[in-house]
């Protein structure tokens, strides 16, 4: 049970204070959500992986470890109020950095299970042209049958998005869908989904988003 207001769950912070030295020359800045049960330590876990310089990380934190309470492709009202409210946290986060003179351009948002559904659906009701969007392991919420709508504001965005056939959690199924709402959004997303794999980021997943990053680093400098 979750003992808090949904407004108040969350925590922006973990990644700046872990990740503060890094900060300085920062050229991008990655969010990196946490899945269901994990927390910003697991996301610092992949930044490491990822073993990029010049990055500004921000892992927010959700409440009892969870961001909304039921099954991402349950009926959306049986995961409110708090996956609006975090949706709107979400929101909070990239608004402060534009605040702080960050383009859009040089954020890309992401996570892994439900912190990377919970980015999809962050880019489908807060299109932006991030700098990229990193889906580990996650895809759009809502049940089958759901409609999201298009938004041509994502045209030319790289994205990485994964799974595996056995994925407990995640189906090849929405994985696929949210491959093609990219697609028809105009994005340019990858997508692997694996026959068999653990509810986990292989180290092909790992290297396909550092790759994925290095190329709009080179894109922004040309």
């Amino acid at each position: 049970m979750h003992t808090n207001p949904p407004e108040e769950r969350f925590d922006g912070e973990s990644g700046e204070k872990k990740f503060a030295a890094r900060n300085a020359d920062a050229d991008l800045t990655i969010i990196l959500v946490h899945g269901r049960g994990q927390s910003p330590d697991d996301m610092a876990a992949l930044a490491d992986r990822l073993a990029l310089t010049g990055v500004r990380y921000l892992f927010p934190r959700a409440d009892s470890n969870t961001w909304y309470p039921d099954k991402f492709m349950a009926p959306i009202a049986s995961n409110e109020p708090f996956l609006s409210a975090a949706i709107a946290h979400y929101e909070k986060l990239v608004s402060g950095l534009l605040a702080e003179g960050v383009p859009a351009e040089r954020i890309i948002v992401g996570g892994f299970s439900q912190g990377a559904c919970l980015s999809a659906e962050y880019l489908a009701r807060h299109p932006r042209r991030f700098g990229g969007a990193v889906l580990w392991t996650g895809g759009l919420i809502g049940p089958r049958g759901t409609i999201w709508p298009l938004h041509s504001v994502l045209r030319g965005m790289p994205a990485f998005i994964s799974t595996a056939e056995n994925d407990p959690w995640v189906p090849a199924e929405r994985v696929r869908e949210t491959y093609d709402w990219l697609i028809q959004s105009g994005a340019a997303p990858a997508m692997k989904i694996y026959d068999e794999r653990d509810h986990g980021v292989l180290d092909e997943e790992i290297v396909a988003v550092r790759e994925m990053i290095e190329g709009v680093r080179k894109r922004q400098a040309a």
